[in-house]
């Protein structure tokens, strides 16, 4: 995970009571093999899901799936096949969903830039909004 992937995981973290109080269970999917995804929920002390989309076969399926800069594959190709167990070279986009009990999504948030995020309070308003049945 980068930088501010740790950063958000932790924001998110903080705010898990909040989240579960209206209802939510809260999870991260990663592209990396399960061993590096429960390294990195261990070492933010994370107390929710933390599950491996290997392949990025999920982000696919959501349209968050990019191909990589050919000239960041020739940097980074061996990190990230160790990290992902995969040589696709193909990464998902930031992205945060609020999905209501019948697979509706109700919230989202995606970006091309790596260094927004959703912030835990838009999280909190569109669970209030579910909660309160709009």
């Amino acid at each position: 995970w980068c930088p501010y992937c740790n950063i958000q995981l932790r924001a998110y973290q903080e705010n898990l009571d909040q989240f579960q109080a209206l209802g939510a269970n809260l999870v991260a999917i990663s592209p990396e093999k399960p061993d590096n995804s429960l390294e990195t929920a261990e070492k933010n002390e994370l107390e929710f899901t933390v599950l491996s989309d290997v392949g990025n076969e999920v982000a696919d399926k959501f349209g968050l799936r990019y191909e990589i800069d050919p000239v960041l594959v020739e940097r980074f190709a061996p990190i990230l096949e160790e990290y992902n167990g995969e040589e696709s070279h193909t990464l998902p986009l930031t992205a945060t969903y609020v999905v209501d009990t019948d697979g509706t999504i109700k919230f989202s948030y995606v970006t091309a830039d790596y260094k927004l995020r959703a912030e835990p309070s838009d999280i909190v308003s569109a669970l209030k909004h579910i909660k309160m049945g709009h």
